[in-house]
């Protein structure tokens, strides 16, 4: 089954094909749709989802300016968005001078071909005024995630690839510099250790190479007929809702062995791409 002609990749997209090829199949190419859950409990995963959006939802809106006293007042009856709401207001840890860009969106060409599209939302991009470029993830997981962990994530690689590719745009045309951009992972639950990754040339080359490797690979059993290969890392299939589908067991994962997931869901696989309104490079 070829891939969509509109299809995009995402940093959510390209982790599951990392993570399991067969679980990109059923998922972006099959669309299948598998009544089974990612975590046990059911009730207290859904609970901790929907935490976390209205997390994101609260700052985004402190960001455009709705008072933190009026944000603050929606946050009450929830004792632990109440607790991640007050870390991020005590640590201001987007309290930077320069232009703020909460939840933007950027996309460009990915591939050889330049045909398909990889895009991304971002939770905040700052242009600071010494010339920095600073990327901003919030995570609300139950655990931080180690250093080794984050660098492996397909997001450390995508996000700041992506905003050097198609972030001229933000700068009023003017291009980015690799050297000068920085990534930083703030967790609501360990507000005083964030996680920083800076980006470099020698980077950027590296991602580009790995970012269309990865896309080749794809299209190549793309274009091939059977089922793709299944992980053979099977502790991926605890939280993967096609595990009884693969015949990799029937029991959910339970939350307190989730590692460092959030279990949120992928906001760049489901943004509509409106390409006149979406920041974006041309080849």
């Amino acid at each position: 089954m070829p891939l969509p002609p509109d299809f995009h990749f995402s940093q959510g997209s390209l982790q599951d094909f990392v993570d399991c090829a067969r679980r990109f199949q059923l998922r972006y190419l099959e669309r299948i749709a598998w009544p089974a859950v990612q975590a046990e409990p059911i009730l207290e995963n859904e609970r901790h989802i929907q935490q976390g959006e209205l997390f994101h939802l609260l700052v985004q809106q402190h960001l455009v300016g709705v008072p933190a006293a009026r944000l603050t007042a929606m946050a009450q009856g929830d004792a632990d968005l109440a607790a991640w709401w007050q870390a991020y207001l005590d640590a201001a840890p987007a309290a930077l001078p320069g232009q703020h860009f909460p939840e933007v969106t950027l996309s460009a060409p990915l591939g050889e071909s330049g045909e398909r599209r990889l895009v991304a939302k971002y939770d905040l991009v700052v242009l600071t005024g010494d010339g920095r470029s600073v990327i901003f993830d919030w995570k609300t997981a139950r655990h931080r995630a180690p250093r080794r962990w984050l660098a492996e994530r397909l997001q450390t690689r995508v996000y700041p690839h992506l905003l050097l590719q198609a972030g001229f745009d933000l700068n009023h045309g003017q291009p980015l510099a690799a050297d000068r951009i920085e990534m930083i992972y703030w967790f609501a639950g360990f507000p005083d250790r964030p996680e920083r990754f800076v980006y470099s040339s020698a980077q950027a080359t590296e991602d580009e190479g790995y970012l269309h490797s990865l896309v080749e690979q794809i299209a190549l059993l793309a274009g091939g007929e059977g089922v793709w290969p299944l992980t053979p890392d099977e502790t991926q299939c605890r939280f993967c809702v096609y595990r009884s589908l693969c015949n990799r067991g029937t029991v959910a994962g339970s939350t307190d062995d989730a590692d460092y997931r959030d279990f949120e869901p992928d906001m760049d696989a489901t943004v509509e791409l409106d390409f006149e309104q979406i920041a974006e490079v041309e080849y």
